[in-house]
């Protein structure tokens, strides 16, 4: 996602000018170059401010769902990645920081839909993480979803 901002450097002070249009409102806007963003801000300022120069700098992009792994429940940070090549669920355990204290991490679960077939695989990260079981470390595949439930008290 793309955020805009407005720089009123040099201008003695802030203008009252109606916000610029959130990235989400713009069509396809995480699919865009951010210079090609840059430009319809531009336009759409230009209604507004005298030459706007706009500057947009993508933090991040995660990619069609097809091409993300996605990871939710009881993930420090729970979220969407980037498929790499070669992605393992350690790789992925690493990005969203690991387990919380509340997940029942050897109830993992990864499923994984393939030609319209939706498979559910069993995996154990508490084993991963905690005892070093390089068996649990399995490949993940783009479209993939694990998620980590709570563990019962």
């Amino acid at each position: 996602m793309a955020a805009a901002v407005l720089s009123t450097a040099g201008c003695g002070g802030a203008p009252e000018l109606p916000p610029a249009p959130p990235a989400s409102s713009l069509p396809s806007a995480e699919y865009r170059i951010g210079t090609s963003l840059a430009r319809e801000y531009e336009q759409r300022l230009g209604k507004y401010i005298r030459e706007p120069l706009v500057t947009v700098i993508v933090s991040g992009f995660v990619g069609p769902i097809p091409d993300q792994v996605r990871i939710i429940g009881e993930a420090s940070q729970p979220r969407s990645l980037p498929y790499r090549a070669d992605m393992t669920v350690l790789d992925a355990m690493i990005a969203v920081g690991g387990l919380t204290r509340y997940a029942a991490g050897n109830d993992s679960l990864i499923i994984r839909t393939v030609n319209g077939v939706q498979t559910t695989y069993a995996v154990h990260l508490r084993d991963l993480i905690r005892d070093g079981d390089i068996t649990s470390n399995v490949a993940l595949q783009p479209g993939d979803i694990l998620i980590i439930p709570q563990r019962l008290f």
